[in-house]
């Protein structure tokens, strides 16, 4: 249970984080998430309905250093950080221009970075905390014409457990997970005829990382968890 445990949910609002803020939510949590666009924020509240009450919405820009230092400096407490924000794009490496190369980086990369750094110095402070990562399974078997999004997810999970290494011997822990295709909308209409019955369940996902979360998974450090359905 995370009764009374307050939560930072980045990517809250979206296919995946919609799950696992109600996960949070209903195990007890306070969970804050930040938003880019109010709308997403106030389909989530809609989503949730009576559980609202426990949902703090903050407006935010991850990239951004200030923004970030603000929000995870305005809530009471954090107890746990899931961070779920990044963004997938696939081409010929020949033909990716740098600004989508820069984009991939910024999205994926700077964004764990900037959250996970402010989220640790309040963990470090309160000698407790649980830091869970989204990478992907292109992160340990990359794919043709994923050579940017591969490198980034990789980047992601050689970050987290570096920062499962720099807590070693306290009360905070850091892991990831590595799904492969997750059953959402965008990806059934992206990948037309693919066999959806094989890919990860979101709710599913959403309950791997909402125990990662919790205080029960105190001897999880630096694993990385390949959540990959039957895929």
């Amino acid at each position: 249970m995370m009764r009374d445990r307050h939560m930072l949910c980045t990517g809250g609002t979206g296919a995946l984080g919609s799950r696992v803020t109600t996960a949070l939510i209903r195990r007890g949590a306070r969970v804050t998430v930040p938003v880019f666009d109010r709308a997403e924020g106030d389909r989530l509240q809609s989503e949730l309905g009576p559980l609202q009450s426990h949902l703090t919405l903050v407006e935010a820009d991850l990239r951004d250093e200030g923004q970030v230092a603000r929000l995870v400096e305005g809530m009471a407490r954090l107890d746990a950080l899931a961070h779920l924000v990044g963004g997938f794009a696939m081409g010929a490496t020949t033909e990716f221009t740098l600004d989508r190369y820069r984009e991939q980086i910024e999205l994926n990369l700077t964004s764990t970075f900037l959250v996970v750094k402010h989220a640790l110095r309040r963990m470090r402070a309160a000698d407790y905390g649980r830091i869970v990562t989204v990478a992907s399974r292109s992160a340990v078997e990359p794919s043709a014409e994923q050579a940017i999004y591969s490198a980034c997810k990789a980047a992601v999970l050689a970050f987290t457990r570096a920062i499962a290494a720099e807590t070693r011997g306290t009360n905070i822990t850091a892991n990831c997970v590595l799904p492969s295709v997750i059953d959402t909308p965008a990806n059934r209409r992206s990948m037309g005829d693919a066999d959806a019955s094989k890919w990860v369940r979101p709710e599913r996902l959403a309950e791997t990382i909402a125990f990662l979360s919790s205080e029960e998974a105190g001897d999880l450090r630096g694993s990385a968890l390949q959540v990959y359905g039957s895929v």
